[in-house]
């Protein structure tokens, strides 16, 4: 798969993350749920560091042997898009507040989206 495509669907998945977590929490149905909130954290995080980790290593191919730095690289980059995005809910929205127990959903979810990454390498690698 072209590296531009996979850099198209990272930059999709990234928006898609940040609009639902910055919009208006009172236009989202409530659900009853224990630990819902977090486990939102942790899919959309999980998604978002494969998603990256499959263009940084497809962008990285024949740069560097060591396909860890593309793990290594989506891993900090989904943490600090996490943190910043807990910022912004406290900056920019009314409805919404920062939480650090989001932030560590947010890490979890990248930390298996890593992990996940590692143990699929064969097949992530035919992509």
């Amino acid at each position: 798969m072209p590296k531009q495509l996979l850099l198209i669907w990272a930059i999709i998945c990234s928006g898609i993350i940040a609009y639902f977590c910055l919009i208006d929490s009172s236009n989202v149905p409530a659900v009853n749920i224990p630990s819902i909130d977090k486990i939102v954290h942790f899919c959309f995080h999980f998604g978002f560091t494969l998603s990256w980790i499959l263009f940084f290593k497809k962008e990285l191919k024949g740069k560097d042997a060591n396909d860890y730095k593309a793990y290594l690289i989506s891993f900090i980059f989904s943490v600090f898009f996490g943190i910043t995005i807990e910022i912004l809910q406290s900056v920019l929205t009314v409805t919404r507040a920062s939480d650090v127990s989001d932030v560590l959903a947010n890490a979890l979810g990248a930390v298996a989206g890593v992990f996940s990454a590692i143990a699929f390498k064969k097949q992530i690698d035919k992509i």
